[in-house]
């Protein structure tokens, strides 16, 4: 097994000294949360009525064995004294009040990772939480992390890609929560009383994103047949050079979610619209990271290309055939940026080989962008439905709508007298098919895909090796 070390100021050695998974409380702590997690409803309460229940006093025993690990590992993390001291007060109080519905409010005000941004430093995480991607119940998840700060991503965020709350993040240890597709740390999935004023932080584990795209990456170029450049075919069997190019993207791509000429609230998370919506916009946010890399290349950022690899190869190979075809506005991003690449001869498929117009595709994909963004710009002088049928006709351009959408018959065929929130039950939960071509890639590519549920850099360079 590879590991990877963190460069810090003191050096590599410095940032691994007092490692908390290395400590014996941590297996403990871990085993502990483990136990109490089946126990869980989805609301992180205990139904003692359940069949197969614990006794109060089996979870009183197994949160007891969590706050004492907890309180034997706060000297290894003197920056989360006030996080960890909060953490077992509410703990405390889970069990004081019958282990109903998990309040951890306090604890998550105050834990402040982005308040300190520095490179290795690590982190015990303990909160009653769903995983995005990954199990969608509140249960207790215990995670010991690592920040990712090297200081030209530092001085790239403090002189023109401003996003204080963003945490670049690296996994040491996770329950089982996280041994799933879920490569982020939320604060929006805590269990809490009350939704505070504003969140502070937002973490996302470049070291899964950087496996899972090396793992993918690989595959699909052997299935298709392509022919990598030299400097590319260095960065896929490169997994620290992979994290570094996914940390400047996530940057990038969290912080344009509130930049641009936007029509108000352009991802409406709050609100119901058509998925084409959420696919546009967080396509929106990659190729604004594709485009700013395009710059930041041109001025010596040795990262900057990276990006661009990053970005065209997960949208275009992982995007499209991950998950359900229900709603995948993730997948439905990714297809749109192949078709586009596609029809502008940026990318062929012929002999049963893809080949890339390298030279093009920073120009036609920045094009992409260009139009997405002329849609937004757009959208601020059209009515919402308006916004969502001009939408609609940008991806079907160039992707075809199901045969049987009510969408693609136009505003005719709608009652438009709805609220449009009323038109989106009409929207087909599969609204642009895959293509004959991610039809066929899918089925070569599943188990692969399949196969990064969990990864981590240590276990992604396992498989490499192997």
């Amino acid at each position: 097994m590879t590991e990877i070390l963190v460069q810090t100021a003191d050096g590599p050695e410095a940032s691994r000294a007092g490692r908390v998974v290395d400590h014996p409380a941590w297996p403990v702590l871990k085993g502990a949360v483990e136990q109490i997690r089946p126990w869980q409803s989805k609301d992180g309460s205990i139904d003692f009525e359940r069949e197969g229940a614990p006794s109060p006093a089996d979870v009183e025993r197994a949160v007891a064995r969590v706050a004492a690990a907890v309180e034997e590992l706060a000297p290894l993390l003197p920056h989360d004294d006030a996080y960890l001291k909060a953490l077992v007060a509410d703990l405390h109080k889970w069990v004081a009040g019958g282990f109903r519905t998990p309040d951890f409010l306090d604890s998550l005000l105050a834990f402040q990772p982005a308040a300190r941004r520095e490179d290795g430093l690590q982190h015990l995480v303990v909160f009653p939480m769903y995983t995005q991607n990954g199990n969608p119940d509140r249960n207790f998840e215990a995670v010991v992390l690592r920040m990712v700060w090297p200081e030209w991503l530092a001085d790239l965020e403090r002189t023109r890609y401003d996003n204080p709350l963003f945490c670049g993040i690296t996994f040491e240890d996770f329950t089982a929560g996280y041994d799933t597709n879920s490569a982020v740390l939320f604060p929006e999935t805590i269990a809490v009383r009350e939704a505070p004023e504003r969140f502070t932080w937002g973490g996302i584990f470049c070291d899964r994103e950087a496996a899972r795209f090396r793992r993918v990456t690989e595959a699909a170029v052997d299935i298709l047949g392509m022919d990598l450049p030299a400097d590319i075919r260095a960065m896929v069997d490169d997994q620290a050079r992979c994290q570094e190019a996914f940390v400047l993207w996530d940057m990038v791509h969290d912080r344009t979610h509130s930049h641009g000429d936007l029509p108000f609230d352009p991802f409406m998370i709050k609100q119901r619209q058509p998925f084409w919506m959420y696919g546009l916009e967080e396509l929106r946010c990659d190729l604004t990271a594709f485009k700013e890399a395009v710059k930041l290349e041109a001025e010596g950022v040795p990262q900057a290309r990276d990006v661009q690899y990053a970005v065209l190869f997960d949208r275009m190979f992982r995007f499209p055939v991950t998950g359900e075809r229900v709603r995948n506005y993730d997948g439905l991003g990714g297809q749109l940026l192949f078709a586009y690449l596609h029809k502008h001869d940026v990318v062929r498929w012929t002999d049963n080989k893809l080949r890339i117009d390298w030279e093009r595709a920073p120009q036609v994909t920045n094009q992409l962008c260009a139009e997405i963004e002329q849609l937004y710009r757009d959208g601020i002088d059209r009515p919402k439905l308006v916004h969502w049928f001009a939408g609609y006709e940008l991806v079907s351009t160039y992707l075809a709508p199901h045969p049987g959408s009510t969408w693609a018959k136009g505003p005719e065929a709608l009652d438009t007298s709805l609220p449009p929130r009323k038109l989106v039950d009409e929207v087909l939960p599969d609204e642009f098919p895959l293509s004959m071509f991610y039809e066929a890639l899918s089925k070569k590519l599943k188990h692969v895909i399949a196969s990064t549920k969990g990864i981590t850099a240590e276990s992604g360079a396992e498989t490499v090796a192997a």
